[in-house]
């Protein structure tokens, strides 16, 4: 950088005043002040030195004149360096500032639009864009005996188990917590076997119409919120819809049920363990369908539709079909093979006693998800936890998110499982489909 001040022209002697501070004296009048060193320019050659005195030369008004200009110019050099300085310093602490600031509103930007992770529905396993609700489960006891069908709600349920009941007959508890229906139903009496289904959702609501004394004596002291609308001041849960008959005639909303304990708003811990991908092992087609023949008018069948990728559900190859018209489907099946034994208590007025399920121990399994089917052993060790699923390589079996349909066959009820033939005809038993039947 040049040094302006360096120039023989703009150098001044400076002073200090009586306070200390250090200033630079005046440029004088062009014809009464002489300088503080000669002119070195070519106009100065020739002048008189200074004599050895020390004394200052005399310069002439030209050269005086001719100086002070120079100052001058010098003056406004410096001005316009130091201007130039300022304002380079000036534009670097905006342009820092402004890096600065454009890093912030990018850090914040990206943290404001950062995905936040999905909730996921604890008894599908499946998205839950707007959170999983506060609520608890509820669970509603549904009838299936063939004046019970067609019934409703069963296709918006999170998972529905079936039981077994007097006469061979089945019931079933149909569970709601992400999805609600208008219509469920029809509502039936209580059963054994629900104090072990309901026990391990966390507490849930269970709507019921009626039991008898023993097996009401069981759900009070059960971790359960029982609501049998038999006791009355359930109306605003009850629809009685025109074309049925009681007992059949017995529906409800899952609305104004889950309004029935306004101020429990914690969702169930899972019971099944979830994953998009079949475990590891599982053969594509081995499971397009399942038959569990609890008896002549529940005399089950499953068969896997590729196009829906979920399981319909038949009663002898008569397609179960909903109050909507819709057919029953499941995403999973899974049928334990359970213990019963026909207990003490009288059920009905037919004299039929209570069939009672031995829900703790261990089993065959059977697990039907992606048309694949899955054997294993099931287990359960206390009634408020879950039951484990297990394949027969002792690794874990997962369900595909979505609902299920869980089956308590008895033990002799034969449970056979159907696989897709073979895609190329290769051998004479080619494009027959193979089944495999369990029969504990």
């Amino acid at each position: 950088m040049l040094d302006l001040m360096s120039d023989p022209a703009t150098r001044r002697a400076p002073t200090v005043d009586p306070s200390g501070r250090t200033s630079v004296a005046p440029m004088p009048d062009d014809d009464t002040t002489p300088q503080d060193s000669p002119d070195t320019g070519s106009e100065g050659a020739g002048k008189t030195p200074p004599d050895d005195t020390g004394a200052p030369a005399i310069l002439s008004r030209k050269e005086l004149r001719e100086q002070r200009d120079g100052a001058s110019r010098t003056k406004w050099y410096v001005l316009a360096g130091v201007a130039v300085v300022l304002v380079g310093t000036l534009l670097g602490v905006l342009l820092t500032r402004g890096a600065a600031a454009n890093k912030a509103a990018t850090t914040t930007t990206s943290t404001t639009h950062a995905a936040a992770p999905l909730a996921t529905c604890p008894l599908t396993g499946t998205p839950s864009p707007g959170g999983v609700p506060a609520r608890p489960a509820l669970a509603v006891k549904i009838g299936n005996y063939t004046d019970d069908r067609p019934s409703a709600g069963l296709n918006q349920s999170d998972v529905v188990i079936e039981e077994p009941v007097e006469g061979s007959y089945t019931r079933l508890v149909a569970v709601f917590q992400c999805q609600g229906a208008a219509l469920v139903g029809d509502l039936r009496s209580a059963r054994e076997p629900d104090v072990a289904i309901l026990s391990q959702l966390s507490n849930p609501i269970f709507l019921h119409a009626g039991g008898i004394d023993p097996v009401l004596g069981l759900l009070a002291n059960a971790p359960i919120q029982d609501k049998n609308i038999l006791d009355g001041g359930f109306g605003s849960v009850t629809i009685h819809p025109s074309g049925r008959y009681a007992p059949y005639a017995t529906f409800t909303n899952t609305a104004p049920a889950w309004a029935l304990v306004p101020g429990d708003t914690s969702p169930p811990a899972p019971i099944f363990t979830f994953s998009s991908a079949p475990p590891a092992g599982s053969v594509p087609g081995s499971g397009i369908a399942v038959h569990i023949p609890f008896s002549s008018t529940s005399d089950v069948t499953w068969t896997w539709n590729a196009a829906t990728s979920t399981y319909l559900r038949s009663y002898a190859g008569i397609p179960d079909k909903l109050v909507d018209g819709s057919q029953t489907k499941s995403t999973n099946v899974v049928i334990l093979t359970v213990p019963t034994f026909i207990g003490p208590w009288v059920e009905n007025s037919e004299g039929a006693h209570e069939v009672e399920v031995t829900a703790l121990g261990t089993g065959p399994l059977v697990v039907l998800r992606n048309g694949v089917a899955i054997t294993g052993t099931w287990s359960r060790s206390n009634l408020t936890g879950p039951t484990t699923l297990t394949a027969a390589d002792g690794t874990p079996i997962t369900l595909q998110p979505g609902n299920t349909w869980e089956e308590l066959a008895p033990q002799g009820v034969p449970v056979t499982t159907t696989a897709a033939p073979p895609p190329t005809p290769t051998t004479a038993a080619a494009g027959r489909a193979t089944t495999t039947t369990t029969r504990p």
